[in-house]
């Protein structure tokens, strides 16, 4: 893998009120951004990814703050492999929870079960959206789920 372009965004937001940085920085995390520095976020370069970093600086503008985007790509194709391997980390530990989640739900009630699925399934979309990088757990959290979901519909259905 040779570096490859990367979106950054690089913003101040005014410290007061603090709830402005903290929206913009769960919205961030939502998109599964590399954070380089105090305010400096990464996203390696589609046109989705841009697009989302767009719409966060335009963000941090209304809020009085100030952004810049930059394309650029890593020093050295060492430095791109640890960014990756962070983002991938970051994600495997959500695909984690995912699956503790499900083995918890061993011995929950059929009706807890079924809407435990339903928020499963949610939540892995949701991982996915910012996973760049996925990690082996990505595909062991879907089966878990899809095993899960296909337990629930059997014992619906003998019912």
């Amino acid at each position: 893998m040779g570096t490859g372009q990367w979106v950054l965004l690089a913003y101040r937001i005014p410290r007061q009120p603090s709830t402005l940085r903290i929206t913009i920085w769960r919205k961030l995390d939502r998109l599964g951004v590399a954070r380089l520095g105090d305010g400096l976020v990464a996203l390696p370069a589609d046109a989705r990814t841009r697009e989302q970093l767009e719409w966060i600086a335009e963000e941090v503008g209304e809020v009085g703050g100030t952004s810049t985007l930059w394309l650029a790509a890593p020093g050295s194709q060492a430095q791109e492999q640890a960014i990756a391997a962070e983002m991938r980390q970051a994600r495997a530990e959500e695909y984690r929870a995912v699956i503790v989640q499900v083995g918890a739900l061993a011995q929950a009630r059929p009706g807890e079960r079924a809407r435990a699925v339903k928020r499963l399934q949610a939540e892995l979309r949701r991982i996915g959206r910012r996973d760049h990088f996925p990690p082996p757990e990505r595909e062991e959290a879907r089966l878990a789920v899809r095993a899960l979901a296909q337990e629930v519909l059997a014992k619906e259905e003998s019912r």
